[in-house]
């Protein structure tokens, strides 16, 4: 008895001790889903208007829409040809990240396990390219594309994609967490470089490559002003073209608008949580920030 009277008070200091933890952590949760409500929120929007026969966005946003209807997504693909817009999209971006997926790891392993001199003033140097705006690019680049004669080809609108600084710089430092003594030790067993690199690499770089996955694609997915530039003819827009054109000056059909936002945000959703659990882990272990 004497000695459950002596720790009593000892329980009870640790049981108020516990409840500040406890209050900051519930008042951190309720933030948490707070900020997460205000971004999701655009989203769900977008779907009820999409889903609104003659939506309007002067009227206060519903989350439940009146008399739902799917004729806004009949409209978009039977009176454009939406269907095409998405498969260019979809044929860029495939094609952009694996290029990019290609491009980035190799030129990654050169400058994290292949020394040479100047290495590190070339990857610096190669860095600085992410500094400079597309902007900018966009005259010369257009200028060699004519002269190529690659205006209005699928070519011409994945060349400028092929090579990523972003995709090196990441690929890089996950390459570099890569314990040397595997490569050690496959080099003993009479591995080359190319065997070393497909079979000791990239399986333990696999998060960083997720990670640049969605990058890579959710970047050509979105990009507007170099496909608008160099895509003339219809039959070869994408999608962010399409979606801008559907915005009349006048007049605009919203619902129409929102649904081919929805269809827009879909093949990202999917990929986003497909990959979600190696995206975290990637940025970590590559040492962004």
């Amino acid at each position: 008895m004497a000695d459950t009277t002596l720790t009593r008070p000892a329980v009870l200091a640790t049981r108020r001790a516990a409840v500040p933890g406890r209050t900051a952590r519930i008042w951190l949760t309720l933030v948490v889903i707070a900020g997460a409500l205000v971004m999701i929120f655009p989203f769900v929007w977008t779907i009820v208007t999409s889903l609104t026969p003659g939506a309007s966005l002067t009227l206060s946003p519903r989350l439940i829409p009146e008399n739902p209807s799917l004729d806004a997504y009949s409209k978009l693909f039977s009176e454009r040809p939406f269907a095409q817009v998405v498969a260019n999209s979809l044929l860029l971006a495939v094609v952009t990240t694996v290029v990019q997926l290609f491009t980035s790891s190799t030129a990654a392993y050169a400058f994290s396990r292949l020394p040479f001199r100047g290495q590190n003033v070339v990857f610096a140097v190669y860095l600085a390219t992410m500094m400079v705006p597309l902007q900018v690019l966009i005259v010369p680049l257009f200028v060699e594309l004519k002269w190529l004669g690659l205006l209005n080809t699928y070519l011409g609108a994945l060349l400028p994609s092929f090579a990523s600084a972003f995709g090196i710089f990441l690929l890089r430092q996950a390459i570099n967490q890569v314990p040397r003594e595997l490569d050690e030790a496959a080099t003993i067993d009479g591995a080359g470089h190319f065997r070393i690199f497909w079979t000791v690499v990239l399986p333990n770089i696999r998060p960083a490559l997720a990670t640049l996955t969605v990058f890579a694609f959710m970047s050509s997915w979105n990009s507007f002003l170099w496909p608008l530039v160099v895509l003339r003819a219809p039959a070869l827009q994408t999608l962010p073209v399409a979606l801008a054109a559907l915005q009349g000056q006048y007049t605009t059909d919203w619902a129409v608008l929102m649904a081919g936002s929805v269809v827009s945000i879909l093949p990202m959703l999917a990929l986003y949580i497909f990959a979600q659990r190696y995206v975290v882990q990637g940025v970590a272990s590559s040492g962004l920030k």
